[in-house]
């Protein structure tokens, strides 16, 4: 099981950018037009890291250590999530509550890297991106207590790993169902996509993870727009796992089978971005409360 742990870590690390390129071209055919290679974020990701990096004379260690501790942070939680029907590479009870604190970690160093540059305007945008995220993290939370009071555990890995095919339509159904609803929200959200963020919005007053960013430079960006993939991959899985409970499978089709979800779960994004608007800012709390609220009532019904 070892073996497959680390064959997750090294998909997880080369397929995470394709992501964002499904998502891309799902938007562009249901437009009509053509769109971005599918491998684009690769190659952005190549031009970046043969740039230099360009600093304001303002910003210090903070501002410079800021892309490498959200990445580093992200790449632990990596290493924590399982998929599939595999154990995670670093499984141990309580890794979920490690795996919620390394999200925040990565929040805290990209938003305290954005306050470092004294812009107003990256101040406004750490300021949304801080308060949204308080109001997703306990609709995360309080779901994932949900799973682990439904499974018996307090490790993702057995949480997940215990999930049959059947656990849809037993009795725990309803709970999973909740949980999966709340961690779609919760996807959408912090990985700024519509309804809540625009991702391919630029210098504008309601944009909210791009402009913390706006900075950034070089390898710092390239660190950034590669972490934003594996956010993606982190929290898809979450997601997925629940939706496509793959326990009992042998490893291979089970590997294929996640994968599948989660490129499936790229198109659904793109469909989602291509059919609604972004919500006004003063709606984007009462939906995460309304996740906040899914995850509540899951955790109530396993405890009843």
């Amino acid at each position: 099981m070892i073996v497959v742990a680390v064959v997750h870590v090294l998909l997880a690390l080369l397929l995470a950018p394709l992501l964002p390129g499904v998502i891309n071209r799902t938007k562009a055919a249901l437009a009509g037009r053509r769109g971005q290679p599918l491998l684009q974020a690769y190659f952005d990701l190549g031009k970046l890291l043969r740039k230099d990096v360009v600093y304001s004379t303002t910003t210090t260690w903070v501002f410079r250590a800021g892309p490498s501790a959200a990445l580093a942070a992200l790449l632990v939680a990596l290493a924590i999530v399982p998929f599939a029907n595999a154990r995670a590479l670093l499984a141990f009870p309580g890794d979920l509550l490690l795996f919620a604190y390394l999200l925040g970690l990565a929040r805290f160093s990209l938003v305290t890297a954005a306050l470092d540059t004294g812009s107003s305007f990256e101040g406004m945008g750490a300021s949304r991106e801080v308060t949204f995220s308080a109001l997703a993290e306990p609709a995360l939370l309080l779901g994932l207590v949900a799973m682990a009071r439904e499974a018996g555990s307090v490790s993702l890995s057995d949480v997940y790993t215990r999930l049959a095919p059947v656990s849809l339509v037993e009795g725990g159904g309803p709970v999973l169902l909740l949980v999966a609803a709340a961690f779609g929200v919760v996807y959408l959200a912090e990985n700024a996509r519509i309804p809540f963020d625009d991702p391919n919005t630029h210098l504008e007053l309601t944009m909210i993870h791009e402009v913390l960013i706006l900075d950034h430079s070089g390898p710092d960006l390239a660190f950034l727009q590669y972490g934003a993939a594996l956010k993606l991959w982190l929290l898809g899985s979450l997601a997925v796992g629940i939706l496509i409970p793959l326990h009992g499978a042998p490893p291979v089709p089970a590997m294929l089978g996640g994968l599948a979800g989660m490129f499936l779960l790229a198109v659904v994004t793109g469909v989602i971005e291509s059919t609604m608007a972004r919500l006004r800012l003063v709606r984007v709390p009462q939906l995460l409360v309304g996740a906040t609220l899914l995850s509540l009532l899951a955790l109530l019904m396993v405890l009843a």
